[in-house]
């Protein structure tokens, strides 16, 4: 029989899908899941970008560029500009989704066995992207009871070594759903500058942000227009995960002539998607304040609940729309595939993202899992009640 590749056998589980099929077993049997797993909005897309596709008129559906057609990086350079971004659509590289976006960054600017620094809990595909690239990921921790606040900056520098190639942050991040101050990310960013490192930061979920805290991009920072690589995303701000329309956006020309090499090499983004795409743009500002608005909501209603639960505690997001929770159990894996497989109070049970696969270590997390306020009030409120009642059961 012949035999997978070593890194095919050694990619990591991801943490959010990998107990799909104990929830596929729960639904067949009749049981309702509630998915607190993963980062999918059940809010509406815009209405623009689903009358777009459903308006579609050309009579192929042809490739388009390699880089993403002009007339969306314009419409990007403008949503940028309100955000204080000073980008051209030649900074744009258009990509299926911000995995494909991050997968070429680090095909760009690393080679097998370097290494790839990042503060820890970190979004759990980061290390399978960087484990496909062949790259090392160095995970330094922050502490839940700092509410995962970015690591001391000399811990930070005491791990690059020569085969560092990068600093990577998600802000707002998940699976914390901290938000990095600007000291914080002016740290980095020093640190990128004094090791002529690359500065990669995912900012997908740059709308989502509250309490007052304010958003900064890395393309704010003063000195690094060949240091930094934004990842950004359509799928969160305009709910559209499935379109898979992301992009890879730098001042870097070494960066950008190699990535629109591995662009053309995939020959283009999805044409569909990259319309509806185009046209949830044009979407009035409305959308995204009403969705903000429903996020503040979500979470409030998910950290008030959470925080009833005697022995749970809960690391209260700033943005995003994830929150890390601590549970008075020793395996979260086992706890959230018992949840599915064993437990269900009136036909109903939970799907969470145990937090383990969210650090580089084999131990740390285990007691943790990540919950997506991604759901309604109503149906959050009930969702933690499961959680307060598969807890009591567990315990037992």
């Amino acid at each position: 029989m012949p035999i997978i590749s070593k890194k095919g056998a050694n990619l990591p589980t991801s943490p959010i899908r990998k107990l799909a099929k104990q929830a596929n077993l729960a639904k067949a049997r009749g049981v309702e899941v509630y998915h607190l797993n993963i980062g999918q909005p059940d809010l509406a897309s815009p209405k623009s970008a689903l009358d777009a596709i459903r308006n579609f008129s050309d009579n192929v559906i042809a490739y388009g560029p390699s880089e993403g057609t002009e007339s969306f990086r314009k419409k990007l350079v403008y949503y940028y500009q309100q955000h204080h971004i000073n980008i051209n659509t030649d900074d744009i590289l258009v990509t299926t989704g911000a995995s494909e976006a991050i997968i070429m960054a680090l095909d760009c600017i690393t080679n097998e066995g370097d290494e790839l620094i990042i503060p820890e809990p970190f979004y759990a595909n980061y290390e399978t992207f960087a484990a496909a690239c062949g790259v090392k990921v160095v995970g330094i921790p922050s502490d839940f009871e700092t509410q995962f606040s970015l690591p001391p900056i000399d811990k930070i520098e005491a791990a690059i070594t020569a085969k560092t190639r990068a600093l990577f942050v998600c802000n707002p991040n998940n699976p914390s759903g901290y938000v990095y101050s600007k000291t914080e990310l002016e740290a980095l960013g020093k640190l990128a500058l004094k090791h002529d490192l690359f500065f990669i930061v995912d900012e997908v979920y740059r709308e989502f942000v509250y309490d007052g805290h304010q958003h900064l991009s890395v393309m704010h920072l003063n000195d690094l227009s060949e240091h930094a690589i934004l990842i950004d995303s359509m799928s969160k701000r305009y709910s559209m995960c499935g379109a898979r329309i992301g992009c890879l956006i730098t001042k870097n020309e070494d960066v950008k002539h190699a990535a629109l090499k591995f662009a053309q090499s995939r020959l283009c983004p999805p044409t569909i998607a990259l319309h509806a795409c185009e046209a949830a743009l044009d979407e009035p500002q409305q959308y995204l304040v009403d969705a903000i608005d429903e996020y503040f909501i979500r979470r409030k209603t998910a950290v008030d609940e959470l925080q009833k639960i005697e022995g749970v505690e809960v690391a209260v997001p700033k943005g995003a729309f994830y929150c890390l929770v601590r549970l008075p159990v020793k395996d979260s894996d086992h706890f959230a595939k018992w949840l599915l497989e064993s437990f269900e109070d009136n036909g109903e049970t939970l799907m969470v993202a145990p937090a383990n696969g969210f650090f580089s270590g084999n131990t740390a997390g285990k007691d943790m899992i990540r919950i997506a306020f991604v759901l309604n009030a109503q149906k959050l409120t009930r969702a933690i009640e499961l959680l307060k009642l598969g807890l009591a059961a567990y315990s037992k």
